[in-house]
């Protein structure tokens, strides 16, 4: 017989140990381990938790029959010991520990036969309403219990929509998106459900399972928020006052109430959703409240979304009319008939428009002085419109009234102050100093703005009013509005200006016709007659000036290889006095145009070129012939238009392309053109090709772009010299132009850095290291040479100075006296 053994040993001495035997197999004298002993002689005896199941063999085999059940038993403490034949012990006892490992051999059990729950229509995705649970008496600590659960079926099924879902490992049911928002107890009351259980996590065909009958009753959702509610502004009753409710369906909910627009919030709300104003309204401060109360679980997560929560403010009647001003002043003139209004009287009031709270009614209460009596005005009650009730008022008798209108709505009345003036009526007409202001001469160059002549009239009306002031205005012989007059708001006095400048040419004589007129109109029965006119004639002077032309600006273009002697463009100017004209040029530096002196037809004389300037602006002179000879001048334009005239080149001096030799690579530089002529919107564009046939064994040549090209080695068995690259270039233009360029490729010995070097018999026009060094010491040796010759020189000189000193100061060489 095979047994468990431990660590793959099936006997061994007597010693503590521990064996794990899986469950549910029925097994008869299945062996577990043999212990042994040195002892001879000896019998092994079993005892502890045996259940009839373990046993051991006198020579020490253990062993057990039947079938383990970890359910009823999940571990056996057996006591092995060794007797002697006496039955005296030898060995032990020692611990011998059965555990029994688990099967999958229960099923899971639903803890109820059915299920029963509620949710409300519109309750909160994912949060479960209710919970179903199982048991399974296997392991919990494998994976034989360890449960899944699901939703079988769903009945009814709406468009093959689930409403509900589970948790598949608490059991949790609860709404699903589209349940949040279809569930409707008027639709489908009542929703019955068949929730499965598997063990083993569900993961394995062999798994148990178990169902169960959910049914589920939909409720109404009492989540909804009230319609608009109206409060009463300035209520008396104690505060907090309720307003209304608001409830989530189900208990333990928290609430609160936030607002979009931070203000004064007189509002709160309790744990039982119960919504309060906590201090009085006022209307006129804020007349409507929109805020939102929302529903909360313990965690602080919104059971829903918020509700709208609109409060109006109603009116009562707390507002007592309001004044438009301090004093309201009208003006009515003197010769006004009884019933004409003055003015309309309009106050306010801050209570509910268009209600009775805000109804005004005016009245006269007093009206002072009472000259020549009282009641000489009314008051519409309700328009507030004031009208004269009584005869003519006269300016000498009272020049001002002062009224007390009083305000009234239903609960409140306000007095305001209203004055009345009495305004002089226009019954005087301006009248001239004088109605002839004679002739006046001037050049037609006065500057505008220029005051030529005062006029004064006069008007016996109250002054500085509209019926006293005057206006002057010409209403015969200036039909161009060359003149303008100003008054003096002060003396009346009328300044006649130059309004436009003046032409002795166009008109040389103005017969003028002044009218001076009041603002207001005047009264029926007096009309403006000949005193209110007044007439001078304004002579202009004829002043030489010079030409003008026809144009601010002259402009025409035409192409940089236009012949000589093409007309361009004829200016004009004229000369106001009618002289003759002749024409010139200034500022042509280039001496590229020359104008006809009589007729202003500008032509083409020299070699025109667009690349060196573009647009060539001369000035054109005018100069009149008469004897002043006075002149103007006008600014000519000539555009040039491209022609493609200029052949490519090469963008810069390519003179540092080099190759570090030997090449172990073909190598390759890049190089660009351009072009003097205008480009295309697009950039020019430039046609590559090598220069000669004989270079197409070592280079070969591509274009990258319009503008650039690639010069790239075919090998890379080059010597070390100086290669000349001859490269033509063709560009676009009509016709196009072709250009030969050439540019020098150096293939020389590179230092560690990359760059270039060479001795001097390998390049030409470079010294050698050796030519420098000795080029450095001749120069060293003449400079040395130079400087022996200068200093012994000098020497020599310095000794021959002291010789000289020496024998002039001796006897013979001392000069005798005479």
């Amino acid at each position: 017989m095979t047994g468990y053994g431990q660590d793959g040993v099936f006997s061994g001495p007597l010693k503590p140990m521990t064996f794990s035997i899986s469950e549910g197999e029925e097994r008869n004298n299945q062996v577990i381990f043999q212990f042994k002993t040195d002892a001879t002689d000896v019998t092994f005896q079993l005892s502890g938790e045996t259940d009839n199941i373990f046993y051991i063999h006198p020579d020490g085999i253990l062993y057990y029959t039947g079938i383990l059940d970890r359910e009823n038993k999940a571990v056996h403490i057996l006591q092995v010991e060794v007797l002697d034949a006496g039955g005296n012990l030898v060995e032990g006892p020692v611990t011998i520990t059965i555990v029994v490992e688990d099967i999958n051999d229960n099923r899971p059990v639903f803890l109820q036969t059915q299920y029963n729950g509620t949710i409300r229509q519109n309750s909160r995705p994912g949060k479960p309403f209710m919970y179903v649970n199982a048991t399974d008496r296997d392991d919990p600590n494998t994976l034989h219990a360890q449960l899944f659960y699901r939703i079988a079926v769903q009945l009814p099924k709406i468009n093959d929509v689930m409403y509900f879902q589970i948790n598949n490992k608490t059991g949790g049911i609860s709404l699903t998106r589209e349940g949040s928002q279809e569930l409707d107890p008027l639709k489908n009351a009542r929703y019955d459900l068949v929730v499965s259980v598997m063990d083993m996590g569900g993961q394995s065909d062999n798994s148990f399972s178990d169902t169960v009958p959910v049914n589920i009753i939909v409720e109404e959702n009492i989540w909804k928020a009230p319609g608009t509610i109206t409060l009463q502004e300035n209520s008396t009753e104690p505060y907090p006052i309720k307003i209304t409710q608001v409830q989530w369906n189900d208990p333990g909910a928290l609430y609160s109430l936030f607002e979009k627009k931070p203000t004064r919030f007189p509002f709160s709300i309790d744990q039982d959703g119960i919504i309060y104003v906590t201090e009085p309204l006022d209307r006129e401060e804020t007349d409507s409240y929109v805020f939102y109360a929302t529903a909360k679980d313990e965690s602080g997560l919104p059971l829903a979304r918020p509700l709208e929560i609109n409060v109006e403010v109603t009116d009562i009647n707390d507002n007592p009319p309001v004044c438009p001003a301090p004093v309201t002043v009208f003006e009515v003139q003197e010769n006004e008939k009884i019933g004409s209004n003055i003015g309309a009287f309009i106050a306010y009031d801050m209570d509910q428009k268009d209600t009775v709270n805000s109804f005004l009614q005016y009245a006269i209460a007093e009206q002072s002085p009472l000259i020549p009596s009282d009641g000489l005005f009314s008051i519409q009650s309700v328009d507030g419109i004031i009208q004269l009730a009584k005869g003519s008022l006269r300016k000498q008798d009272q020049a001002q009234y002062y009224l007390k209108v009083q305000v009234s709505d239903p609960a409140f009345k306000t007095i305001c102050n209203v004055t009345i003036n009495v305004i002089d009526i226009n019954d005087q007409i301006p009248i001239f100093e004088k109605n002839d202001y004679g002739n006046l001469t001037i050049e037609e160059n006065i500057a505008i703005g220029t005051t030529i002549l005062t006029i004064q009239a006069t008007d016996g009306d109250e002054p500085f009013t509209g019926s006293s002031k005057i206006l002057y205005n010409i209403i015969q012989g200036d039909p161009d509005r060359q003149l303008v007059i100003d008054t003096d708001p002060l003396t009346n006095a009328g300044y006649v200006k130059i309004n436009k400048p003046l032409d002795f040419e166009t008109v040389s004589m103005y017969n003028l016709v002044i009218k001076a007129e009041n603002p207001e109109p005047l009264v029926d029965n007096v009309q403006y007659n000949s005193s209110s006119y007044a007439k001078f004639v304004l002579m202009v002077s004829d002043v030489n000036e010079p030409p003008v032309f026809s144009q601010e600006l002259y402009q025409a273009r035409i192409s940089e290889n236009a012949e000589k002697n093409t007309k361009l463009i004829m200016v004009n100017a004229t000369d106001p006095e009618g002289e003759a004209i002749s024409y010139s040029l200034s500022k042509d530096t280039r001496d590229w145009l020359r104008i006809d002196g009589v007729t202003g037809e500008i032509f083409t004389m020299g070699n025109l070129d667009r690349e060196t300037e573009s647009i060539y602006r001369v000035k054109v002179i005018a100069t009149e012939k008469g004897g002043s000879y006075l002149t103007s001048s006008v600014d000519f334009e000539l555009t040039l238009l491209d022609v493609n005239d200029n052949p490519p080149r090469l963008a810069k001096d390519y003179t540092g392309f080099f190759f570090c030799y030997p090449l172990t690579t073909p190598g390759s530089v890049i190089f660009a053109a351009t072009d003097d002529d205008q480009q295309l919107p697009w950039g020019p564009q430039f046609d590559f090709s090598l220069g000669s046939d004989g270079l197409q064994n070592d280079w070969e040549l591509s274009k990258i772009n319009g503008t650039h090209a690639k010069l790239s080695a075919k090998h890379i068995n080059f010597e070390e010299q100086v290669y000349e690259v001859s490269v033509k270039i063709k560009d676009s233009g009509f016709p196009p132009l072709e250009n030969t360029v050439s540019f020098p490729v150096t293939v020389c010995k590179c230092a560690s850095s990359g760059y270039c070097y060479r001795e001097a018999d390998s390049l030409p026009g470079i010294p050698t290291l050796g030519m420098a060094i000795g080029t450095l010491l001749t120069v060293f040796l003449i400079v040395g040479v130079i400087l022996t010759v200068t200093f012994v020189c000098l020497k020599k000189k310095k000794n021959r100075n002291e010789t000289n000193i020496e024998s002039s100061q001796s006897p013979e060489n001392v000069p005798l006296r005479t």
